[in-house]
């Protein structure tokens, strides 16, 4: 378990420098959510989130320290690898959208609707990403706490994926909305 630990940790460094070098490259903006209703309905809910699958000691003898699943090298390994699937995801995902990218609901100076990869069958790759990303962590933690911090994460995204589509919609028009038609929101022929 130790190590599925280790390649956790790992998996989430990858994700995070993959990130803060692309912020670094992307389109100037053209329009974008207000700072304060970025941080309520984004960042806030990451951090809780985040701060939930913290240290175990934080939470010793609350009911979401409670173990929904075994702490096995099987559970370990599933775990890392559902964590490490969700980052190999979020780079490709993120490396397609090139300069269009942004952290927050934006439109950018000549946006693209990108359509290939993963985008061909799902809308929102990076954040099915994070989502398994959170969904790896949560299976090594094995604790209710986990499944309360992909809640907060999955609330949070939906949200932001429907601002985000209904301006790809208003920007693309009838194109966006073709595209919609064939694709699911977060995971392929589900949702």
């Amino acid at each position: 378990m130790e190590q599925a630990k280790i390649a956790l940790r790992i998996a989430w460094i990858v994700f995070l420098i993959v990130w803060i070098l692309g912020a670094l490259q992307t389109k100037k903006t053209d329009n974008q959510e207000p700072l304060l209703k970025r941080f309520l309905w984004y960042w806030l809910p990451l951090i809780i989130a985040g701060l939930l699958l913290g240290p175990t000691e934080w939470f010793m003898g609350m009911w979401i320290r409670e173990n929904f699943v075994e702490h096995t090298d099987l559970v370990g390994i599933t775990g890392a690898s559902i964590a490490w699937l969700g980052t190999l995801l979020a780079c490709w995902s993120r490396l397609l959208l090139g300069k269009n990218w942004s952290v927050s609901v934006q439109l950018k100076e000549g946006h693209e609707l990108i359509t290939k990869g993963p985008y061909k069958i799902i809308r929102h790759p990076i954040y099915t990403a994070i989502l398994l990303l959170f969904l790896g962590n949560i299976l090594i933690v094995g604790d209710y706490r986990g499944i309360l911090a992909i809640v907060i994460v999955f609330v949070s995204l939906w949200r932001k994926l429907k601002l985000e589509e209904l301006w790809l919609a208003e920007y693309f028009g009838e194109g966006y909305l073709i595209y919609k038609a064939k694709s699911k929101a977060l995971f392929p022929w589900v949702l």
